[in-house]
């Protein structure tokens, strides 16, 4: 039978997601293309070889519509006969993509895939491909009458979720506080070296720099100034833009074949797709799926939470990461032990693979047998996905 496995995986750093942030411009298929060519570049990748590239993207509206996983094959110099597809599984979209290779590659519909994904946050602005407008919403009559009208927010989501668990104020923002500390001890110590392909980028004086860092973790922060911001989601409530994701920009892709042809290519996989799965939940509340798609994999896979020895958990809101924590008994420092989105910033349609860029690199570097991967998605989903260390 054939297996799917991970030879290699690249990352921009992540970028704050506005105008004068350090991708800010460039074009989303022009960056999709940077961390295509670097692949090629870091494995001596023949293009011609791949046989789909699926691409990860949220808002495909604008800059990001028409397929902007094909151009960025087109833009970066690949053969006209590599095709691309783009998807969307909202936040968990280029997680999806990973999903879909290994599943193409164990089919064998693929030899070589490719997957990752893309997000512009300060070129085409969260929701703007749901905007309505004169072309509607996105939900429907039948979807509003199912749901009594109600508006589906993920900020009021993950106040429920902080309620339903009894997450307090200061346990958020004190997590929020444990992220950028733990990136910013990995960036000191060099831990994404290795999955960081740097971008050349111009600022504001228009003089050109290499950025090879991501932009937005913060240093020196306190639960006092963290308190202090509002909740703009709920009087008194407990999230704040402090203990949220950031709006960011960046790209990132993952090279998947089988073991066989990774042999034949003279590359060295560095872990093997063991366990994927999928699941829904209510989208009210809608951020809670990491925690049923977890035991959803773990039904599968045979595994339980203490075999795995790192688990990346997308950070959407401090309240979707720390209650997974507590409802999965999972071991608090092997919970995103790099930081997560709080600090290293949500590329929507790129951040299922910069998770599993950042986790089999961590697997890798300290001899990790099983790692976890599970991220929120908008309407009520989340992908979950169990690697084995090679």
């Amino acid at each position: 039978m054939r297996d799917a496995v991970i030879v290699d995986a690249v990352r921009t750093p992540v970028g704050k997601g506005k105008p004068g942030g350090a991708l800010s411009g460039i074009h989303p298929v022009d960056l999709s293309a940077h961390v295509l060519k670097a692949l090629a570049e870091r494995n001596d990748l023949a293009p011609a070889t791949v046989d789909d590239v699926i691409w990860g993207c949220v808002s495909q509206v604008g800059e990001q519509a028409a397929g902007v996983g094909r151009y960025a094959v087109l833009a970066a110099g690949w053969p006209e006969s590599v095709p691309g597809l783009t998807i969307d599984r909202q936040c968990g979209s280029s997680q999806q993509a990973v999903h879909q290779a290994a599943a193409g590659i164990i089919a064998g519909q693929y030899d070589i895939a490719v997957a990752g994904g893309v997000e512009m946050m300060s070129r085409i602005p969260m929701g703007a491909s749901g905007a309505g407008g004169q072309f509607g919403t996105p939900y429907g009559p039948l979807v509003a009458e199912r749901y009594d009208n109600y508006r589906f927010n993920q900020g009021i989501g993950a106040e429920m979720i902080a309620e339903e668990f009894g997450l307090t104020r200061e346990e958020l923002d004190q997590h929020a506080l444990d992220s950028h500390a733990r990136a910013a001890r990995a960036i000191d110590e060099g831990r994404f070296k290795a999955q960081i392909a740097p971008v050349t980028v111009t600022d504001t004086g228009g003089g050109e720099r290499v950025l090879d860092t991501d932009e937005g973790v913060r240093r020196g922060g306190t639960l006092e100034a963290l308190g202090s911001l509002r909740t703009p989601f709920r009087e008194n409530g407990v999230i704040s833009a402090g203990n949220s994701s950031q709006i960011s920009d960046g790209a990132s892709a993952l090279l998947i074949t089988t073991s066989e042809i990774a042999v034949r290519n003279g590359w060295t996989p560095i872990a093997r797709f063991h366990t994927g799965v999928v699941t829904g939940v209510d989208p009210i509340t809608m951020l809670k799926g990491p925690i049923p798609a977890t035991r959803k994999a773990f039904e599968r896979s045979g595994l339980t939470i203490g075999d795995i020895g790192a688990y990346e958990i997308n950070e959407a809101f401090a309240s979707v990461s720390l209650g997974w924590q507590r409802q999965t008994g999972a071991d608090y420092e092997r919970m995103n032990p790099n930081g997560g989105a709080m600090a290293l910033g949500h590329p929507l349609g790129a951040s299922g693979a910069r998770l599993m860029t950042t986790l089999v690199h961590h697997m890798k570097d300290h001899g990790i047998r099983y790692g976890l991967q599970s991220m929120c998605e908008g309407g009520g989903m989340a992908n979950a996905t169990i690697l084995e260390l090679l």
